[in-house]
């Protein structure tokens, strides 16, 4: 759903320019909180030391599967967008940022949604995405059993009802500022019909995905939080050791959120990363070509006859193939695991500052 230069006016371009960087303000501000963590985990970490690295893993990786158009119906396809799943992952805020990274590397190297767009794209595809899928999210685990299928379940219709909320949100921005005389009654039941499908994909990556971390790591999970079960711990001879439950103590629960961690951070972090370079580096080669869901509307409706040329057109990784490489799959190869590299460097530096910023003020 990445909009390119043209579609939208340039009043409205601007004007969701500043509403995306408020959000990014504001967003920087709960990521310290989110980071921060609430809680010390069974290995005596502080949250924030075990989440922070996670969120630039996390960006990484909703650019890699953003590579993996999957067949919707006749002629489009469909990607993930991945607010939802930030935002369960990471937290909210966190989660805005995540997908602002991938944007921002999108639009930058490989000329993928307009620059001039970028404030649309950050508005609908990370601050719309995120928040409806949090909300979603939060409030069927108030009516929910706790358990893990039920944050996974919660994920699945978060993510589900995150991608027609993009596509109405677009809907309402092509209204107010669009450059094309098309029926607006024609743009809003194609987008919201065709994302309805996308946004079925986009539920089962999710869960699948949030149902992964919880199997190994549910401690790592922002939207597991506060569901867990903290035991008393304490101190002898320099080693945590836990209290034993009281006679009378209530029964665990049949099916716990927290556990003893499966694997370290260092393991996952590296799984997750070397995923991400299989997706992006190989897997994405056999991605469907056909075009998405917004570019298929736009084509049928005559929105894309005010197209503009990408400032970044000339990108020697634009369209995601490295330039004077001849072979297809060596160069959409080459430009996924570069995307993937550069993604996870950026996106580690913004939550690593964010994290070294918030160390002062919890000190």
């Amino acid at each position: 759903m990445h909009v390119p230069d043209g579609f939208i006016n340039a009043p409205v371009s601007a004007a969701t320019g500043v509403v995306a960087a408020c959000a990014i303000a504001v967003s920087l501000r709960g990521a310290r909180r989110e980071l921060a963590g609430t809680a010390l985990a069974g290995d005596g970490e502080p949250g924030g030391e075990r989440t922070a690295p996670l969120a630039g893993l996390v960006a990484a990786f909703i650019f890699a599967v953003q590579m993996l158009n999957f067949p919707v119906a006749a002629g489009t396809s469909g990607h993930l967008l991945g607010g939802a799943l930030a935002a369960i992952l990471v937290g909210p805020c966190t989660g805005v940022l995540c997908v602002s990274v991938v944007l921002l590397m999108q639009g930058i190297l490989f000329a993928d949604g307009g620059l001039t767009a970028l404030g649309v794209n950050i508005t609908d595809m990370a601050i719309v995405t995120t928040v409806v899928a949090y909300g979603v999210f939060r409030g069927l685990l108030k009516v929910l059993p706790r358990g893990r299928r039920s944050i996974t379940g919660a994920a699945f219709v978060a993510a589900l009802l995150s991608v027609p909320a993009a596509a109405v949100a677009f809907t309402l921005l092509y209204a107010i500022g669009g450059t094309t005389d098309v029926s607006l009654g024609k743009v809003a039941t194609a987008m919201i019909g065709v994302h309805l499908l996308i946004g079925i994909g986009e539920a089962v990556i999710t869960a699948l995905t949030v149902g992964a971390v919880i199997a190994v790591r549910p401690d790592l999970v922002y939207g597991a939080r506060g569901l867990t079960r903290q035991r008393l711990r304490l101190r002898v001879d320099g080693e945590l050791v836990d209290l034993p439950a009281a006679p009378d103590a209530p029964a665990a629960d049949p099916e716990p959120v927290a556990a003893a961690p499966r694997t370290s951070r260092r393991a996952l972090w590296i799984t997750g990363l070397v995923t991400s370079l299989v997706l992006a580096g190989f897997v994405s080669f056999y991605a469907s070509a056909n075009p998405d869901g917004l570019e298929k509307v736009a084509a049928d409706h005559g929105i894309d006859r005010t197209v503009e040329e990408h400032a970044s057109a000339d990108s020697p990784l634009a369209d995601y193939g490295v330039k004077d490489v001849g072979d297809a799959r060596l160069s959409g190869g080459l430009a996924g695991v570069i995307g993937v590299g550069a993604t996870v460097v950026a996106g580690s530096a913004v939550f690593w500052a964010v994290r070294r910023r918030r160390a002062p003020e919890a000190s």
